[in-house]
């Protein structure tokens, strides 16, 4: 077991490096191209963070099964689809306002550009539901499933298309760090953007990759269930760019690239990675599943209900927070 939790802590301290060296690459990417901050955040930030949770169920999926342990491997992937929108919709949003509280106070406010959050919860709350019912239409899953990858498709030419008003209202991108490569010595081209770029992904994809191997032996070691440790623990490393990202832009008062980083990866989780579910696995209704499942829509639902009714305060994140806390009891005890 404890060869397996030495391989989970070393992808988490490999996470973190990469979402130190890909945020900051990215803010100059943005800069550079003239683009928003929904664009930068919902979009570029949140399909790259998205690599790791993609990875693990895709890797779980198509790793060979000669071993006899296909059913592993699936709890595996399904864990990490699910689990990855339970997070970011409940503790990762808790973080980022706990990050801030000193600063901003309990009852500070929050200013992320409100139409593309609006945007960003209203597609992933409509994918999100589809996904939860497809568990009983086994007949439907590859209906589903395209109806999925064409809502996201819709969903990238929507915040694409309202991307230079948002520029112009001052919701452009800007860098207020140097690059780390250009630290180094290299020059400050758009090369070197796309360099930095390219190392953070990688090591995304080396955490993501042997991420599977320490919950597979922390799963058979502690005799627990793989989808449950995987809801659980999976997440915990895959969300980590997220929400290192959203922490350190909140920080730094850009809220809408903190908030866009996050409900933006929900919309692709929402969609594209059921979409991979539906299509490789059975995709039937279990317990752990259908709390998971849930629990995310009531926290996405409270989050939408905020941003229409009253200013975002934040306060308002920790009862995402506690949602997270209600699910862990509910499927631990």
């Amino acid at each position: 077991m404890w060869m397996g939790a030495g391989e989970l802590l070393l992808m988490l301290a490999v996470i973190l490096i990469a979402a130190e060296v890909f945020t900051n690459a990215l803010e100059h990417l943005g800069e550079r191209m003239g683009i928003s901050e929904g664009v930068t955040g919902s979009l570029f930030a949140a399909i790259a963070t998205a690599m790791p949770e993609s990875l693990v169920p895709l890797l779980a999926f198509t790793v060979d099964n000669s071993d006899g342990r296909t059913d592993v491997h699936t709890d595996v992937g399904v864990g990490a689809i699910l689990g990855a929108p339970l997070m970011l919709s409940t503790l990762s949003l808790c973080l980022m306002a706990f990050s801030v509280i000193r600063r901003r106070r309990w009852n500070g406010a929050l200013h992320p550009e409100k139409t593309g959050l609006t945007r960003d919860l209203n597609f992933f709350i409509g994918s999100f539901a589809l996904a939860t019912l497809a568990l009983f239409a086994s007949g439907w899953h590859a209906i589903i499933a395209v109806v999925l990858l064409l809502l996201y498709f819709v969903y990238v030419l929507l915040t694409l298309r309202v991307s230079a008003r948002l520029v112009e209202a001052g919701h452009g991108t800007e860098a207020d760090r140097g690059m780390f490569l250009c630290h180094l010595g290299l020059p400050d081209r758009q090369l070197t953007v796309f360099v930095q770029l390219g190392a953070g992904l990688g090591l995304l994809i080396f955490g993501a990759n042997g991420f599977i191997h320490g919950v597979e032996q922390i799963a058979a070691k502690l005799n627990v269930s793989v989808l449950l440790l995987s809801l659980l623990i999976v997440p915990v490393a895959t969300e980590l760019p997220e929400k290192v990202n959203s922490i350190l832009w909140i920080r730094r008062r850009k809220d809408t690239l903190a908030f866009g980083n996050i409900t933006g990866a929900m919309v692709f989780q929402g969609s594209m990675l059921p979409a991979m579910g539906l299509l490789m696995t059975p995709w039937h209704p279990r317990q752990e599943m259908l709390m998971g499942l849930l629990i995310t829509l009531v926290a996405a639902f409270w989050l939408r209900l905020l941003i229409a009714l009253a200013p975002l305060r934040v306060w308002h994140l920790f009862v995402n927070g506690a949602l997270y806390v209600a699910y862990l009891v509910l499927v631990l005890y």
